[in-house]
This record gives C-alpha cells, sequence and structure tokens, in this order.
C-alpha cells in the first residue's frame, strides 16, 4: 500500500525547530542586552528582532522628524477654531510639512484622500478631512499627523476643544491624556512588555467609567509608517513584545464614553473612517517614543 506508506511518512514528520528571533552574529561576544533578551526569549516570551534596533544615525533621523511632527500640531493649535472647517486643517499641515522639507505619510497611503486625520466627537480615528465638516462650540477633534523627514517617520496626534465642552466630554479627554502618560510612566524603565503599559491603561480607562479600543493600537515606527511591535492599550502584564533599548514605537490609547466596539461609517467610500458602534464620544493622544537604557524619551509633542 504505497499511498498509505507516504501518508504516514508525510505526517511523521516532525515540525522545523524555529529560528530565535534575537541572535548575536558569529564571531562576536554578546552583550548585557544580548543576554537579557535571549534569557527572556529562552523563557517563551516574545522580543524584538534585531532589525527593530535602530542605529545612533537613524534614531537622530526619526528624532528630528519629531521635531517637525511637533511644530506642524503646534501650527494646528495656533489656528484651530469654531467655524474651521476640517479641510482647512488638513491644508495647515500639507503646506507646514511640505515647507519645511517634510512628506504628510498618510497623503495617498493606501487610498487615504488627506495628509491628516481629523477625528470629530464619536469618531475613534482616521476620520477624512472635508470642507462639510465644520468645527461647533463643544465639539472635540483629535488631529493625527504622521511627518517624514529625510526618510524618516514620527507619529502624534492631539486633542482640541472647540470653545467650550460638556463636562463629559472634558472628563474623556483629560482620561484619555493620562492613559497616555500611565502608559509612559510604565516604560521609565527598559525590559519592560507592552501589556504592561496596556494593562495600566487599561485599568485606568476602567476606574473612570470608561473602555479602551481593543480593535487598533500602537506600532513600531521610524523606518516605516508600521513597524512592529504592535502596540495594545489593553491586556496581561508580562505579555506582547519586550520593549528594549533603541526601538522606536507609538502609544496612542483610544478611549471610549461607552463600549469599545468600534466600526465602519457606511457612507466612506474609502472604508477608513472608524467610528464607535455605539455613537458615544472617543478621544485619543498619542506620541512616539524612544526607548533607551533609562526609559522612554518623548520624541513628539
Amino acid at each position: 500500500m504505497p499511498e498509505l506508506k507516504k501518508l504516514v511518512a508525510m505526517t511523521s514528520k516532525k515540525k522545523k525547530r524555529q529560528k530565535p528571533r534575537w541572535f548575536v552574529p558569529a564571531g562576536l561576544e554578546p552583550t548585557e542586552m544580548d543576554l537579557k533578551i535571549m534569557e527572556w526569549e529562552a523563557k517563551g516570551k516574545l522580543v524584538p528582532t534585531p532589525s527593530l534596533i535602530k542605529t545612533p544615525e537613524q534614531i537622530e533621523g526619526i528624532r528630528k522628524a519629531g521635531v517637525l511632527n511637533t511644530a506642524v500640531l503646534d501650527a494646528v493649535a495656533e489656528k484651530i477654531r469654531e467655524g474651521m472647517t476640517t479641510a482647512e486643517i488638513d491644508r495647515i499641515v500639507y503646506d507646514y510639512t511640505t515647507k519645511h522639507g517634510g512628506i504628510p505619510a498618510p497623503l495617498n497611503f493606501e487610498g487615504f484622500p488627506n495628509s491628516c486625520c481629523t477625528s470629530i466627537n464619536d469618531v475613534v480615528c482616521h476620520g477624512i478631512p472635508s470642507e462639510d465638516d465644520i468645527l461647533e462650540e463643544g465639539d472635540i477633534i483629535n488631529v493625527d499627523c504622521t511627518t517624514i523627514l529625510d526618510g524618516y517617520y514620527a507619529d502624534a496626534s492631539r486633542m482640541f476643544i472647540i470653545g467650550k465642552t460638556t463636562p463629559e466630554r472634558q472628563k474623556l479627554v483629560d482620561v484619555a491624556w493620562e492613559c497616555l502618560k500611565i502608559g509612559e510612566q510604565v516604560c521609565s524603565e527598559p525590559y519592560v512588555f507592552v501589556g504592561d503599559l496596556g494593562n495600566a491603561i487599561a485599568k485606568h480607562a476602567h476606574q473612570n467609567g470608561f473602555s479602551v479600543v481593543r480593535d487598533l493600537c500602537g506600532h513600531g515606527v521610524g523606518l516605516a509608517f508600521h513597524e512592529e511591535p504592535d502596540v495594545e492599550h489593553y491586556g496581561k502584564k508580562g505579555s506582547g513584545m519586550l520593549l528594549v533599548p533603541g526601538m522606536t514605537f507609538t502609544i496612542e490609547p483610544m478611549i471610549n464614553g461607552g463600549d469599545w466596539y468600534v466600526c465602519g461609517d457606511e457612507e466612506d467610500e474609502t472604508e477608513w473612517i472608524v467610528l464607535t458602534e455605539d455613537g458615544a464620544d472617543s478621544a485619543q493622544w498619542e506620541h512616539t517614543y524612544l526607548m533607551t537604557e533609562n526609559g522612554v524619551e518623548v520624541l513628539t509633542h
């Protein structure tokens, strides 16, 4: 029965051993950092690959992109007001970025039509600037910009309150900011896990009666728009990737006033816009970070 023998031979093959994600090139002595990472990987933890560790030259390029990214958001902060359209915000971002030698990363990225994201009230993220979206008294809006400068990326977003808003929206914006800073504080030393910061963020959001979006997350950034790791803003301590010196990534918790579930906008042909499923408001702040031997350095503001 040759077919049976062939089947037995196929099913009895051993699985190939997975190569370790972290390795030391032949001929080199492992550093203290190498040994720490390899020890965690031996314990079954997810560790970065060497390609995720930025060189000093790359770090300097990402840092400069962060300076421009901050200046772009400062330019928006100076002019944002009641009665302004989100298309006007988009023009500010495009004009300032290009005038200073940068490129707005969102523009034409996988079909996204604009230079930044403008997410108002119940729009969680990826809101598309439009002449039809006019800012009104009491609105809360997230403006999200990613800047490319000399091939390096930096990513940040800020919440803006238009005039005077409700106590509920004010609290949501404030707690979202606190969640960002709590995640940052967890990263005040290296060799923590993504799940450590996610656990702390979710705990704070829940204590204040809010939820954390689970379908979207932060990410590695620097040499590309999105890199490893996925930075989820919920989870168990000790889960997710180990964060080690030389890694650059965003923390960007999306905090909802109601449930964490999200959905698309039926009227959005681009399929980019993300809404809260229950129509509750949402708020988000984002920074790009560099992990160092002394904890994170904030590269955007």
